[in-house]
C-alpha cells in the first residue's frame, strides 16, 4: 500500500493555497524522512478571476525547488470541470520531469469527458489519477461503474472520493468490492472527517486490501478536513509494524499548529450535519467561516437544502401606513449603554421617533422608552431576543429581510404573530444579510426625514482581528452606500470612529 499526503493542495482551501516558503520547506524535509510515497503540492490552474496563491498554480519555480530538495514522487491536480484536452500543452509542457503523477478531480457524471482528458495526459508520460468525487451517491448513478472498464489502460490509480464525509466502512467494504469488479486499476481511498469516520473508514479499506491511502497533516483540508496523517502512521506503526520517526512527525505538526490555530479546521455539528445529509462541503465551509452565522441558522439551512425548500417559513410582508418624523437605529456598540439615559431622554422629547433595534443586544435596557420599537431579526437576533426580552415586555414588531432568506428564518414562538418581513432590499446589492442593511432599509421605509444611529462605535486601535475588520468594512460600504443612493449623511447620536457618518453629539438636542 502507498500513501499519499495532500496537505498543501487540499489545505490550500483554507489558506487560498498560500504557504510560508519556511513551512512547505519543513514539510518537504520531514516527508523525506516519513513513510510517504506521493506528495500532492498543488492544482494547476487557468488564470482565474479569484484570488489563488502559489499552490493553486504550482508554477514551475516552485515544482523545480520542490523537485531539489523532495525524494518523494510528487503530484498534482487538474480540475476536470475546467480543464479540457486543448489546455495540457499550456499546463503540463513545462512540468514534465518535474512531477510524477497528474490526478485529476472528477465528477462522476463527467467520467467519459475524464477519460478523454486522462488519455491525453498518459500520452505525455505522467502516471495519472482518478480522484472521483461523491462516492456516497455513486449507488444512485446508474451505469457508472460499469464505465470503469474504459480506465485499466489509462490509469495508474482509481481513488474513491467521500467529497461529504458522510461514508461508513460498510459502504467502503462493498463500494471496494464493486469497483474491483470493473477494474484492476490500484484503488485508493481519501476520507473527510465531518463524522470522525476518517481513520475507520481508511483502516477498513486497508484490511481490504486497497492500494492508496490520502492523508494530511494535522488533517488540514477543505470544510472538516481529512484523515490525520499522524493517526494514520501511528495507526500503522502499531498494527502493521511500518517504520515511523515520530520526532520528525511530531515536529511537523508543531509546524502546522500556528495555521491549525488560525483557521480551526476540523468537524462540528454543521460538518456533521452536511456529512451525514450528502451536503457539498464549500457552501457549508463558508457559512462556518462567517462570522454572521450561528450555529442554529447554518443547522437550519442545512435542513431546508436536504428537505428542498428555500426556506423554512415565510410572513406577511410589511406595511407601514404612517411615517415617523425620525428614527434611531440602536447597534451593539457600548456607547449605547453609556449614553443610555441621554438616549431615552431624546426619543421622549421629539415625539413621533421610532426605534430600530438592529441588534437585540441592548433592547432590554429600552424597554421603558414610550415609542414604537422594530426587531431586526437577522442571523441569531431571533436567539438574542428570546434572551433579552421576555414575552410578556415584548410590544414591538419584528423584521426579517426579504423571502427566501438564504440561511431559514428564526423567530421566537412569542414573537410570530408580531413578525413581518421587508419585501426586498432597494438601496444596497451585498451584504443583504447584515443587521445594519436590514435596520437601513426599514428605516427608509418608516422615514423620509432624519436617521440616527447609536452604538456605532467602530473598533478602536491599529490592530484589528479579522472578524473586526470584515465587520467595519461591511458597514463602511453599507454607510456609504446609503450615502450614494440617498444623498444623505447618516448622523450619530452617540461618539463613532467611522468616517461615512456625521457625529452629533445626543446632549446637543436635550
Amino acid at each position: 500500500m502507498k500513501i499519499l499526503d495532500c496537505t498543501l493542495r487540499d489545505g490550500g482551501y483554507y489558506t487560498n493555497w498560500d504557504f510560508n516558503s519556511k513551512i512547505v520547506d519543513a514539510y518537504i524535509l520531514a516527508m523525506n524522512e516519513l513513510p510517504i510515497d506521493y506528495l500532492e503540492v498543488g492544482y494547476r490552474n487557468k488564470p482565474s478571476k479569484e484570488y489563488m496563491g502559489k499552490f493553486g498554480y504550482t508554477p514551475v519555480s516552485v515544482l523545480k525547488h520542490l523537485r531539489n530538495i523532495s525524494t518523494k514522487k510528487i503530484a498534482i491536480m487538474l480540475n476536470e470541470k475546467n480543464t479540457t484536452p486543448e489546455d495540457l500543452n499550456h499546463l503540463l509542457l513545462p512540468i514534465i520531469g518535474l512531477v510524477d503523477m497528474i490526478r485529476i478531480a472528477i465528477d462522476p457524471q463527467n467520467i467519459d469527458r475524464a477519460i478523454v482528458l486522462a488519455k491525453a495526459i498518459k500520452t505525455m508520460g505522467f502516471e495519472v489519477g482518478f480522484n472521483v468525487m461523491y462516492m456516497s451517491k455513486w449507488a444512485e448513478m446508474n451505469g457508472f461503474l460499469s464505465k470503469l472498464k474504459a480506465i485499466d489502460k489509462i490509469a495508474d490509480l482509481f481513488c474513491m472520493v467521500d467529497s461529504f464525509g458522510g461514508i461508513t466502512p460498510k459502504e467502503v467494504k462493498n463500494l471496494l468490492k464493486e469497483v474491483r469488479k470493473y477494474t484492476h486499476v490500484p484503488v485508493g481511498f481519501h476520507g473527510h472527517d465531518n463524522l470522525q469516520l476518517g481513520l475507520i473508514n481508511s483502516i477498513t479499506a486497508i484490511d481490504d486490501g486497497i492500494d492508496f491511502i490520502d492523508a494530511t497533516i494535522t488533517g488540514m483540508g477543505r470544510g472538516a478536513g481529512n484523515l490525520k496523517m499522524e493517526l494514520l502512521l501511528t495507526y500503522l506503526n502499531k498494527h502493521h509494524g511500518l517504520n515511523v520517526d515520530f520526532n520528525v512527525l511530531g515536529n511537523i505538526i508543531t509546524t502546522f499548529t500556528p495555521l491549525l490555530e488560525k483557521y480551526q479546521w476540523g468537524t462540528n455539528l454543521p460538518y456533521m450535519l452536511s456529512g451525514a445529509n450528502n451536503i457539498p462541503q464549500k457552501e457549508v465551509m463558508d457559512w462556518v467561516t462567517n462570522r454572521v452565522y450561528s450555529f442554529n441558522s447554518i443547522i437550519r439551512a442545512l435542513d431546508n437544502r436536504k428537505n428542498k425548500m428555500e426556506d423554512n417559513a415565510k410572513y406577511p410582508l410589511l406595511n407601514i401606513k404612517n411615517k415617523f418624523d425620525r428614527v434611531v437605529i440602536i447597534g451593539g456598540g457600548f456607547n449605547a449603554i453609556e449614553h443610555k439615559e441621554a438616549i431615552k431622554s431624546f426619543i421622549e422629547t421629539h415625539t413621533n421617533t421610532a426605534i430600530i433595534f438592529a441588534t437585540a443586544r441592548y433592547a432590554r435596557e429600552y424597554l421603558d422608552v414610550n415609542a414604537p420599537h422594530f426587531y431586526c431579526l437577522v442571523g441569531n437576533e431571533g436567539h438574542r431576543l428570546t434572551h433579552n426580552i421576555n414575552p410578556q415586555n415584548l410590544s414591538g414588531i419584528c423584521v426579517l429581510p426579504p423571502y427566501p432568506r438564504p440561511m431559514g428564518t428564526e423567530v421566537p414562538e412569542y414573537a410570530k404573530n408580531v413578525t413581518f418581513e421587508l419585501e426586498n432590499i432597494t438601496f444596497i446589492d451585498q451584504y443583504k444579510d447584515s443587521v445594519t442593511t436590514i435596520a437601513l432599509q426599514l428605516a427608509i421605509l418608516l422615514t423620509d426625514q432624519d436617521i440616527y444611529l447609536v452604538g456605532y462605535d467602530g473598533y478602536p486601535g491599529n490592530v484589528l482581528s479579522e472578524k473586526e475588520m470584515a465587520l467595519t468594512n461591511e458597514n463602511r460600504t453599507i454607510f456609504a452606500t446609503y450615502t450614494t443612493i440617498s444623498g444623505k449623511i447618516l448622523k450619530s447620536l452617540t461618539p463613532s470612529i467611522y468616517k461615512e457618518i456625521e457625529v452629533v453629539s445626543v446632549y446637543q438636542f436635550i
